[in-house]
């Protein structure tokens, strides 16, 4: 299982990083060892100045695929959920300016929330909202409709640079409103109305 990352896939997002916008998505891969456990905190880790959060819908890929047209892509995926890219903003500044890849602000362990999956028949996929609350407060309030790349197109393009395998997910862009994290922060990430995961920050 790998997960793929899309990054810059909504605009107001890139505007408050202040970031160029991109003409394709822009795609960074993490471990499966990125993957918090479930029921288990983040542990902030000892060499980091500060940890961000990054809401995003997730669709998990149900066959391989490769070289997949964008009016087949529905084919590749039946469910979708929703996670925490977790991000070390200073570091991930630091090796930007020095043109080197991300993957150590982006990758390193628990760094990857993953809510369980919901079957995509149940949402109507170019209009589906989710939040992420942290101590109660929604800070980040996402809607598909604002995607610049939809899911389809996502898996389509991905698809041209590594095979899709059963069980990959697809972390497909975060809203507005990241922010850092704090010890004893609950986050909680609610997809159409209903709280799919809550992770405490230690």
């Amino acid at each position: 299982m790998k997960i793929i990352c899309i990054g810059r896939n909504y605009a107001k997002h890139i505007e408050e990083l202040e970031n160029e916008r991109p003409t394709e998505p822009v795609i960074f891969l993490k471990p499966d060892s990125a993957k918090l456990p479930k029921k288990m905190p983040l542990f902030i880790p000892p060499w980091s100045n500060g940890i961000h959060y990054e809401v995003e819908l997730l669709v998990k890929i149900n066959r391989v695929g490769k070289y997949i047209e964008p009016k087949f892509a529905h084919k590749y995926y039946q469910e979708i959920g929703l996670g925490i890219d977790f991000t070390d903003r200073e570091l991930q500044s630091k090796l930007k300016a020095k043109g080197l890849p991300w993957e150590k602000a982006k990758a390193f362990d628990g760094s990857a929330v993953i809510s369980p999956f919901f079957d995509k028949k149940n949402f109507d996929l170019a209009n589906t909202s989710f939040q992420l609350l942290k101590n109660g407060e929604t800070v980040q309030d996402g809607n598909t409709k604002n995607m610049l790349w939809k899911i389809d197109d996502l898996i389509a393009h991905v698809s041209q640079y590594f095979t899709l395998k059963k069980g990959d997910i697809i972390f497909t862009g975060t809203p507005a409103g990241v922010g850092q994290v704090q010890e004893n922060d609950l986050l909680t990430g609610v997809l159409e109305g209903e709280t799919v995961f809550n992770v405490k920050i230690k």
